[in-house]
């Protein structure tokens, strides 16, 4: 199997931006057509919320969180209460209504996944064990290591914490966990380059 078949992305390469808000960083995974604020069509990221606060409003923008770390939050969405709370459970919410997150017990991670849903659909799985990845016709799929021990079947690619591996194609690999692993599938126009 050749890597043009899937692309690595390591958690170690990843920068940190700081929120508007001061109460958190962004550690971007993968974003199409690319990384400029607000001009993606999908955008896969990891937050560290340090503080209650705002979230940022996305009009046109669906939004699926998922706590990874932490004893999760209780989201006020459109004037309805959602706690999150349950680790590795993906919580759907539209990105364009004002949301408030207040910390339930300290600091939390959690993936965060965005789409403009008139272009694109996410659906987003936490999942373990041994995983036949394979891109949507037009979509993509990306697979992010929640804990480490993960490998590409047939390669001697490992994947750690927060490892991921994005496929565009629809040439197929197998990625076995020991862990579990979220899985993001993104169906919809053709997406761009990252």
């Amino acid at each position: 199997m050749t890597s043009e078949a899937f692309r690595i992305l390591r958690a170690a390469g990843r920068a940190q931006v700081a929120w508007k808000n001061g109460g958190g960083v962004t550690r971007e995974i993968a974003a199409s057509p690319g990384a400029a604020t607000g001009a993606f069509d999908w955008r896969v990221s990891l937050a560290d919320v340090t503080e209650d606060g705002p979230f940022s409003v996305f009009p046109g923008v669906d939004r699926t969180l998922t706590v990874v770390e932490g004893e999760g939050m209780d989201l006020m969405v459109g004037g309805e209460h959602h706690i999150v709370d349950e680790p590795y459970w993906p919580h759907d919410f539209p990105g364009d209504l004002e949301t408030d997150g207040r910390l339930l017990a300290g600091p939390v991670v959690n993936l965060n996944v965005m789409y403009r849903r008139d272009r694109v659909r996410a659906q987003v799985a936490v999942v373990r064990g041994t995983l036949r990845l394979a891109a949507p016709e037009g979509g993509a799929v990306l697979a992010v290591a929640l804990e480490d021990g993960a490998v590409i079947e047939g390669t001697d690619t490992g994947l750690g914490r927060y490892d991921a591996v994005l496929l565009r194609h629809r040439a197929p690999c197998v990625l076995r966990t020991q862990g579990y692993a979220a899985l993001v599938t993104l169906t919809g126009q053709e997406p761009g380059s990252q």
